[in-house]
């Protein structure tokens, strides 16, 4: 749970966290404003005092996950400002990105969580906080620090790790298909990948990490305000 979305409303946080058990048990479409209510212990008016409608409650919901996953990535790059690199980024991203059946559920195209995102506030909002779109953040934000290669045209090496990145997701999320090819850690092979694809043969001086980690965390926590403006409690209404 995202700390702030707790820290603004403890009883907008119950409300979310009864919606969220329920649409894991029986799906979104199945899921209604009274059941939440009552999962939650409150009436159906106190819902729409935050919310306006199922939709925007669902949206709210789905932007809380994606604020947890990337405030512990802030976490993760304040702890140990390597873990910007590609090698250890890729990895990163899609290990707990595959970790929370609400973060597959909205990068799913055909998904009724996906098909919620009708508005272009919402949909930019939650497009900047993709895998994809948050590993081209760094990787553009490490290249102007001359960590990353610089002999191919940004655009070219953005698609290539794109590609990687789906690839693996595909594939990982996939037990049957990992082991057919008999490896026994694929996050090693994507890291290995990435740094073939984007690395330079040395590493770069800790001070050139820590500066480009320090624009990394400063990037992700505007991101991450952006998407908060869709889950604030009491924000019904506004959008």
């Amino acid at each position: 749970m995202s700390r702030q979305i707790k820290h603004d409303s403890v009883k907008a946080a119950w409300i979310l966290d009864s919606a969220r058990e329920l649409v894991l048990e029986h799906g979104i479409r199945k899921v209604t404003i009274s059941e939440i209510a009552a999962a939650a212990g409150v009436g159906k008016g106190t819902v729409y005092l935050y919310w306006e409608s199922k939709e925007d409650l669902f949206v709210g919901l789905a932007a809380r996950e994606v604020l947890a996953w990337i405030e512990s990535l802030i976490e993760e790059i304040a702890q140990d400002p390597k873990s910007v690199l590609p090698r250890r980024l890729a990895p990163l991203l899609i290990r707990t990105a595959l970790g929370n059946q609400w973060l597959r559920w909205l990068w799913n195209d055909d998904s009724a969580l996906r098909q919620l995102l009708r508005r272009p506030a919402d949909q930019e909002a939650f497009a900047e906080a993709t895998t994809s779109a948050m590993s081209n953040t760094v990787v553009t934000i490490l290249r102007d620090h001359g960590i990353v290669r610089d002999d191919l045209p940004l655009s070219k090496q953005l698609y290539a790790l794109h590609a990687v990145l789906v690839g693996f997701t595909t594939v990982m999320s996939d037990a049957d298909a990992v082991g057919s090819f008999n490896i026994d850690d694929p996050a090693t092979a994507l890291a290995e990948t990435v740094h073939l694809l984007l690395e330079r043969p040395r590493d770069p001086a800790a001070s050139t990490v820590a500066k480009a980690a320090q624009e990394v965390q400063e990037r992700f926590t505007q991101i991450h305000a952006n998407l908060l403006e869709l889950v604030t409690p009491g924000a019904a209404g506004t959008r």
